[in-house]
């Protein structure tokens, strides 16, 4: 017969163990609670179906952006998500996150904008944006030089440090998105998650898991 005190030992790490990921998951549901001071620089691995790649964030060139990420990677915003716009020459974005009904919530959790420090050339990473003020999780890596963005208000904050041959190897069959492309239409990635683009779209590549590197 099992002693009373180590039942209730097995049942507190079992509740411990349900409790980790509900945990995780309601940090992600509170954008504004999620606003930890990045480090002045870090490091940011992502473990993708292509292979590892490493991006390298320097907070003065874009503070806000870098806090942003920072904050993003750290609690597990980019796990599962897929690069569901690759455009061969031009770059490859991800960003938006595979439950719907987290995706949700940082829909308008904007950021304002930080000035243009670096140039979007080759490696660079930056936020996407849909005009002034209006980032939230999206980013894309730069594929080649795209300085012509500089102009508009695109600020990098990062670049790859290593494994820009795997962001290079990243899949870019489907290519720009609906209604311009055949690529996945961004409402619906928002509205159905990745339900929709394992359907529609089956050899998308994706991040297995993003990490801030120690």
């Amino acid at each position: 017969m099992i002693p009373r005190r180590f039942k209730l030992i097995s049942l507190a790490f079992t509740l411990a163990l349900f409790a980790a990921p509900a945990f995780a998951q309601s940090a992600l549901e509170n954008p504004a609670g999620l606003r930890e001071q990045a480090p002045a620089t870090y490091k940011a691995r992502f473990d993708t179906t292509k292979g590892v790649f490493v991006i390298e964030v320097t907070r003065a060139w874009a503070p806000k952006g870098a806090d942003r990420f920072y904050n993003l990677v750290k609690n597990g915003f980019y796990d599962n998500a897929r690069f569901f716009r690759v455009i061969s020459g031009f770059m490859v974005q991800f960003g938006i996150h595979g439950d719907p009904g987290i995706m949700a919530r940082w829909r308008t959790a904007q950021i304002s904008d930080d000035p243009v420090a670096q140039s979007n050339t080759k490696g660079m990473v930056t936020f996407a944006m849909a005009g002034p003020n209006t980032r939230t999780s999206q980013v894309f890596i730069n594929f080649g030089d795209n300085s012509r963005l500089d102009q508009s208000g695109f600020s990098p904050f990062g670049r790859v440090l290593s494994g820009m041959n795997v962001v290079e190897a990243i899949n870019a069959e489907y290519g720009e998105g609906a209604p311009n492309g055949r690529g996945p239409n961004q409402s619906r990635i928002q509205s159905e998650g990745n339900a929709y683009l394992s359907k529609d779209f089956p050899r998308m590549d994706y991040i297995k898991k993003a990490t801030i590197e120690r």
